[in-house]
Formats: structure tokens, C-alpha cells, sequence
């Protein structure tokens, strides 16, 4: 199996992030999921064979199911060499092609929408020592991995320079008084709107993906506006932005089995690295146990292999 870290187009390069390049197209974007998989806050020296196209497919996948939701920034999945003669005359290298999607740009709202279903992570921590979540106070008692009452909506910034932290009512105004006047609307509630949009997209997920036998215990969504209106941006449900967990196995009490980069961490946890550069170099079998929990979550969501 390939592995794509590095993307060298001879197109312009607009941003390389943890995962994916993003090339500019003009009023389009090009984003390529490469395989690359960070840790910690670090970007690992090794790839992990076909993560890229697991995300890159598997947010395809979600965009259509959801777009009677909400709209979104997918034009078209880069399937072929040949995918962008309308915006680059030359051919695609083979290691963009099913990595890559061509989609539409967008007025990015700088906002990670967060929504919970279960108590796990973050939110467990900061339950266990505060009984809150959000800084919502939350019934006694409850354990770690339990189904929360009701689905929460929890945002938090979205910055290059700092890390998430939940939004204050300050960045809440800041932020709506910016977009109502790029868009020219006095009567804009976006954080409803925001609330709304990734609760029912949240629902609808949750109800297709337990028909797979799994359970979306958390997850968030990205949105900005394309010509003025609300859509889904970036990736969508994939395992580098939700918990995914195993509906068979699930066992309130304790942490349950992901569909994600858990062996990565419980690996990187156990070496003893000091999370300080440089990162350490995966062993084979934690690099094919992650492609693994990959594929499968991919193969059990869109019913196929990669």
C-alpha cells in the first residue's frame, strides 16, 4: 500500500495543515487527505497507508447523506487524472487520486461545532472534576462512556495560534457581528443557527451509523458560508473528528474500543516519549493496526472496501 505524506503540485499552495494541502483553484479549492497522522499536537514521521482516502471518501460519503440537512462545500471527488482539466492542464498523480475532493469556497465561521452524545474524553474529565460539561452542570453520578440526557452542543474556537477553548459569550457577539455585516443581515443568530444545523446532522448520523453497529459518541462539524449561505466545510464524520465506538461491545463505565488512532497514542503513551520533538517512528504493527480501525470504520459506514 502507498503512503502519501507530502503533496507537490504545480498548482498554488493556500495552506498545509496536520492532514491535508489545500490548493487554490480560483472561486475552488483542491483538498488532498494525505496520510499523515498526528499525535499530541505532533505530526508523526510516518504515514499510515490509506488514511488519506478513508477521510477523503468517508466525508464524501457523509456530505450526500446529510445534504438534505444542510449544504455543503463538495463539488465533486477527484477520481481520475484527468478530474481538474477545467482548472490545471496537466494529469494528477496517482497518490492525489481518491485522496483529493474539488469543492467550492467558502466564508469560514471560525468555529469548532462540538456536539456530545456520550460522556467521554474531554467531557469526562472535566466531569469528574467539576460535574459539568461545557460548564453545564450535569446529574450526579453519571459514568464515563454513559449516554448523556440529551445531546449537547459544546463550541469552541477555531484559531491557527492558539489552542480550542470553549466560545464566551464575547466571542459568540465578536463573531455575529462580523458575518451579519459581510452579509448584510441586522437579524443574524448564527450560534442558533450553528446549534440547530449540527444537532439534526448529529441525529441523523447517529440513527444511520447505529444501524451499522456503531455508536457516534462525539463528534464536530466546520461551516462557513458560500454565497451567503450556511454550508458544511472541511471533513465530515470521519475518525480524525469523531469517536466512533463499537455498538457490540459497548459497556457504560469504562473507555470503550474507537475506530480511530487510539493504538497510536496508547503506543506513543507507553514508549515514553516526552511529547518534545522528535516524534518517535511507529513500529509496523501499530501502523497496520491503525490502517485496520480505518478501513474497517469506512467499510462498515459506505458498505465497501477502500
Amino acid at each position: 500500500m502507498s503512503v502519501l505524506l507530502e503533496t507537490n503540485l504545480p498548482i498554488q499552495l493556500l495552506q498545509r495543515g496536520k492532514v491535508r494541502d489545500v490548493y487554490d483553484l480560483g472561486d475552488k479549492l483542491l483538498i488532498v487527505s494525505t496520510d499523515r497522522i498526528s499525535a499530541f499536537d505532533f505530526i508523526l514521521p510516518c504515514g499510515i497507508p490509506d488514511k488519506g482516502k478513508v477521510l477523503n471518501q468517508l466525508s464524501a460519503f457523509w456530505f450526500k447523506e446529510t445534504a438534505h440537512i444542510a449544504p455543503n462545500h463538495l463539488i465533486k471527488l477527484i477520481d481520475s487524472p484527468d478530474s481538474l482539466q477545467d482548472y490545471y492542464s496537466g494529469e494528477l498523480p496517482d497518490s492525489i487520486i481518491a485522496r483529493s475532493m474539488l469543492v467550492a469556497k467558502a466564508d469560514r465561521i471560525p468555529v469548532e461545532c462540538v456536539v456530545r452524545g456520550y460522556l467521554a474524553g474531554s467531557a469526562w474529565v472535566e466531569y469528574k472534576n467539576a460535574g459539568t460539561v461545557s460548564n453545564i452542570r450535569l446529574s450526579a453520578k453519571m459514568k464515563e462512556s454513559q449516554i448523556l440526557p440529551q445531546a449537547m452542543f459544546t463550541p469552541t474556537t477555531k484559531s491557527e495560534t492558539e489552542h480550542d477553548r470553549p466560545l464566551t459569550n464575547q466571542d459568540i457577539k465578536n463573531i455575529e457581528e462580523i458575518f451579519a455585516a459581510k452579509l448584510k443581515r441586522n437579524n443574524l443568530n448564527l450560534m442558533k443557527e450553528l446549534e440547530e444545523k449540527s444537532l439534526l446532522i448529529y441525529h441523523h448520523a447517529q440513527d444511520y451509523a447505529k444501524s451499522k453497529g456503531i455508536i457516534i459518541a462525539d463528534t464536530k462539524f466546520e461551516f462557513g458560508f458560500i454565497n451567503g449561505e450556511l454550508a458544511l466545510i472541511d471533513e465530515l464524520l470521519t475518525p480524525d473528528s469523531s469517536r466512533f465506538w463499537d455498538a457490540s461491545r459497548y459497556k457504560i463505565g469504562c473507555s470503550q474500543t474507537s475506530f480511530d488512532k487510539q493504538p497510536v497514542r496508547d503506543w506513543l503513551l507507553a514508549s515514553g516519549w516526552n511529547k518534545e520533538p522528535p516524534t518517535p517512528t511507529l513500529p509496523p504493527e501499530v501502523i497496520k493496526a491503525t490502517t485496520q480501525r480505518y478501513n474497517k470504520i469506512y467499510q462498515l459506514v459506505a458498505g465497501k472496501h477502500i
